[in-house]
């Protein structure tokens, strides 16, 4: 009697199975072969939470990459060098400073001033603007150099090279520039109409010595 009961429980269950096989069927419908086949391109978002969107729909845009996986920009990562080596840097900072010592560095080189430049520049950078100086000099002839504004200062490149940190500067400005003879005659430029210049200005510091000041240590005309 036991086994009777319980092959008739395995019949029932079998019946229930079917029924539900057959329930499903009809709600789900069956493949017919004319159904539309997924785009290739499309595929659903992995375990690794990538964001996907799928092709076809209108009014969103792609998610931007994660910053983990974009290329590094070469600039930020020499700034982030520098800043490895010397924690106190700070590229802002650093702007301000570069300007002050532009201005600073023009106007020295103006008048005549080798005492003030001197400290700022490299010996290679210093040895022609002394020697320019001197030859203005000894021709008696004076440079009048006004800057009437600086248009751009941008940072465009930046790096270690060993313990020296580097950083090249990209500098355009309207400027006044005039050379005067000895009788105050003008030999080059328009006292009265500013020009624009580019300049490439590299400035260095050893970051492993306690002197904060950056020497300039090459220039470039653009």
């Amino acid at each position: 009697m036991g086994d009777f009961s319980h092959s008739f429980d395995i019949i029932l269950f079998a019946l229930v199975a079917v029924f539900l096989v057959l329930r499903l069927r009809s709600v789900l419908g069956r493949r017919t072969g004319h159904e539309r086949r997924r785009a290739p391109l499309l595929r659903q978002p992995e375990a690794s939470g990538d964001k996907v969107v799928a092709f076809g729909q209108r009014g969103r845009t792609a998610p931007p990459p994660p910053t983990s996986t974009a290329p590094p920009d070469a600039v930020a990562a020499g700034l982030a060098q520098i800043r490895e080596a010397d924690p106190s840097f700070d590229p802002s900072a650093f702007l301000e400073g570069a300007r002050a010592a532009f201005e600073m560095i023009v106007a020295a080189f103006a008048a005549g001033d080798k005492a003030q430049l001197r400290p700022l520049l490299s010996d290679e950078v210093y040895t022609p603007f002394a020697a320019a100086i001197d030859e203005r000099n000894a021709a008696r002839e004076t440079l009048e150099t006004r800057i009437a504004r600086i248009k751009s200062l941008d940072i465009v490149e930046a790096g270690l090279d060993g313990r020296m940190a580097r950083v090249r500067l990209k500098l355009v400005s309207d400027q006044l520039n005039v050379l005067r003879a000895h009788d105050g005659s003008v030999v080059d430029g328009d006292p009265n109409h500013p020009i624009e210049k580019t300049d490439f200005w590299t400035f260095a510091r050893d970051t492993s010595s306690s002197d904060p000041n950056w020497v300039l240590v090459a220039t470039a005309s653009g």
